[in-house]
């Protein structure tokens, strides 16, 4: 939680700190969006990803900032932003590079690997 809050934001971020108690250790699905501020996609999901968040409640989407977690986006093998990995008891189970900006494709990405 080291980037500047937005306003009506549902995407808590992360980092690697909490990565582990956070993520990992979460009951139920979780989605991590891996980005960039300066990531012109990142910036076009943002809008629709909000959306999804809300509507995927009480399922968790998280950010990770690559910017200020360099290591934790080797770790996870993130060569491109933005990339959204689906997490189930600490484990991926899916992952999107380079998302479409549309809500529907959004909500099939976050949901369809577990089966909701």
């Amino acid at each position: 939680m080291h980037d500047k809050a937005i306003a009506g934001d549902l995407l808590q971020t992360v980092s690697s700190s909490d990565f582990d108690n956070v993520v990992l250790s979460a009951s139920g699905p979780v989605a991590v969006e891996f980005m960039s501020y300066s990531c012109a996609h990142c910036r076009a999901i943002e809008s629709s990803l909000q959306q999804v968040a809300q509507m995927v409640r009480p399922q968790q989407i998280f950010r990770v900032n690559v910017a200020l977690e360099p290591v934790l986006a080797a770790h996870y093998s993130v060569h491109g932003t933005p990339t959204l990995v689906m997490f189930k008891d600490g484990a991926e189970v899916a992952r999107v590079e380079g998302p479409p900006t549309d809500v529907t494709s959004l909500l099939r990405a976050v949901t369809m690997p577990f089966g909701e």
